[in-house]
Formats: structure tokens, sequence, C-alpha cells
């Protein structure tokens, strides 16, 4: 089970630290990543990063957002210079070669103008 946290109200320009936390091992799952979704659109990744820790980032999402891992089956997103468009719920999901992603609970961030 994955549940993402870290979340919450912040002025356009700031930072968040996203936490996802699993419950059990990480390690069956091929890849991490984040995910977003945006007031009227569909969710959209953001970022993943391998089991050997490897991130990789949208081409969009390149310089404001920081995916790591941790050895505690943790995972986070850092995200900087926050703007009113990152407001949005944000999934963590644990994914596999072949198969659905697992996801988490979302965590709300929004982002004041």
């Amino acid at each position: 089970q994955l549940q993402a946290s870290g979340g919450g109200l912040v002025q356009a320009g700031g930072s968040l630290r996203l936490s996802c936390a699993a419950s059990g091992s990480i390690s069956g799952f091929s890849a991490m990543a984040w995910y977003r979704q945006v007031p009227g659109k569909q969710r959209e990744l953001v970022a993943t990063i391998s089991s050997a820790g490897n991130p990789a980032y949208v081409p969009s999402m390149k310089g404001r957002f920081t995916i790591s891992r941790d050895a505690a089956n943790t995972v986070y997103l850092q995200i900087h210079s926050l703007r009113v468009e990152d407001t949005g719920v944000y999934y963590c999901a644990g994914l596999l070669v072949r198969g659905p992603p697992t996801w988490g609970q979302g965590t709300l961030v929004t982002v004041s103008s």
C-alpha cells in the first residue's frame, strides 16, 4: 500500500516536498512514479525513478521537480518555484513492466497567487 503526504497550501514561488511511503517493500516494482491531476485535465506523469535510483522526467516537468527515493521504502517529489497551475492532486504509483500501476492515495497541493 502506498500513501502520499506532504501536500498543502503554499504561495506561488514556494517549495514542497511530497512523500510516498510504502507499507511494504517497493523492491518488487520496476520503478516508482509521481503523477498529478490538475483541475480539468487528465492524470499526467511527472517523474519516475527506477529501482536502481535513476530518475526520469517528463520534459515539461524537468527543472522544477526532483524525484528521489531512500532505503526505507519512501519516494519523494521535491517541487520548487511552485506555480498556481501546479495546483492539483499528486499521486505516487508503483510501476511494473507488465500490468497496471499500483496507485497510492493522492495528496492535494494548492498554490495560491
